[in-house]
């Protein structure tokens, strides 16, 4: 097996879909882990698609719990499978119908102590969801680019991580604005005195740079979708998202 299909078998040996399955067992510390993972991932493009239908702050985050307790109790997560398509789409298409039907139950599961609570900060939720375009998006497109951008957050937390974990902390924060800013706008001539390098070494800095943080997002792409194929299409859908 070549070096490139070797590392795609071992991205999609440990997909999105394995831990929605592992978080709908919810027997073990790692069953946890993935569901808290999980949340932490979707919760506020849910949340924001729920405001965006009309529901007050409360409700919306009644809804929010009370959904993701309702895929937990019917056991949904654990009987998924990367065949169902692309995660994102499944959800979303889960929560429109739990919103056309269980409203009620969502309400008496969460005011009556539900089988889980996930942790959900109200007031964070709403600042960021003043910042949406309120008159430029519909439900499922603010769901679309909400998804987007917690993708994109996820990598770049990912990076920074791997730069601190390396003792480079200071480096990622010099080097992060490269990342949707062109040469022009940072000059590697401005940036070596300031690294304590030499132009060409920040320019190799930058370089390998964006392409971490492209494998970091091709990787995180992978985690969604249900096979390598897919991981070039769901890319392009993703910036489509975000230049909409």
């Amino acid at each position: 097996m070549s070096d490139t299909a070797s590392s795609q078998h071992d991205v999609f040996a440990t997909t999105h879909w394995s831990v929605v399955q592992l978080a709908g067992r919810q027997d073990t510390p790692r069953a946890q882990r993935a569901l808290s993972t999980l949340c932490a991932a979707y919760w506020y493009p849910l949340y924001a698609y729920v405001r965006r239908h009309g529901h007050s702050p409360h409700d919306a985050q009644d809804l929010t719990q009370g959904f993701f307790a309702a895929l937990l109790e019917s056991n949904s997560l654990a009987n998924l499978n990367p065949s169902r398509g692309r995660f994102r789409a499944w959800l979303l298409a889960s929560l429109k119908h739990f919103l056309a039907n269980e409203w009620d139950r969502a309400r008496a599961a969460k005011r009556g102590g539900g089988q889980i609570t996930i942790s959900l900060d109200e007031t964070d939720a709403e600042e960021r969801y003043k910042l949406e375009p309120f008159d430029e998006l519909s439900a499922d497109k603010i769901f679309e680019r909400r998804w987007a951008l917690t993708l994109l957050d996820t990598v770049v937390n990912t990076l920074r991580e791997e730069y601190q974990r390396d003792g480079k902390g200071p480096l990622f924060d010099k080097l992060k604005p490269c990342l949707a800013g062109s040469r022009e706008s940072q000059p590697y001539a401005d940036l070596a005195p300031e690294l304590g390098m030499t132009e060409g070494a920040v320019k190799v800095a930058v370089h390998r740079f964006r392409q971490r943080y492209r494998e970091l997002l091709r990787r995180e792409i992978a985690h969604t979708v249900s096979s390598p194929a897919e991981v070039d299409e769901e890319l392009r859908y993703l910036f489509a998202v975000l230049a909409g």
